[in-house]
């Protein structure tokens, strides 16, 4: 039998998750990727296809927030981030996709600061 790697892991455990979790235009689906250098989220309405808002450690206005700071604080300034362009879409409810992550560590980081600036999930 082969062994199955951990990325390949992650990406069975998102497809399950993906067969739950969908995001509509009242409730869009906030996605979140990580890489080990980066992490990424946006808001996704699934039944347009559209990504609404998105954000990550990559963006100029989070680099400069971000700049020196742990990986876990930078999560915390996207999603702080991705939560105040959201609302200046008007969308206050979404539906948290962790991407098949653990929700632990960065990814908790990022939901978490979302929810302090006034997303609802």
């Amino acid at each position: 039998m082969a062994k199955v790697t951990r990325s390949q892991a992650r990406k069975r455990r998102h497809i399950r998750v993906r067969k739950k979790v969908f995001g509509t235009a009242d409730r869009p689906r906030l996605n979140v990727f990580r890489s080990l250098s980066n992490i990424y989220a946006q808001i996704i309405d699934d039944e347009a296809g559209v990504t609404l808002v998105a954000a990550s450690t990559l963006d100029p206005q989070v680099r400069e927030q971000a700049a020196g700071l742990p990986k876990l604080e930078q999560a915390k300034v996207v999603g702080k981030v991705l939560a105040e362009r959201a609302r200046e879409k008007g969308i206050q409810a979404v539906v948290f996709d962790r991407g098949g992550y653990v929700y632990h560590g960065r990814v908790r980081a990022l939901a978490e600061a979302s929810r302090e600036a006034g997303l609802v999930f």
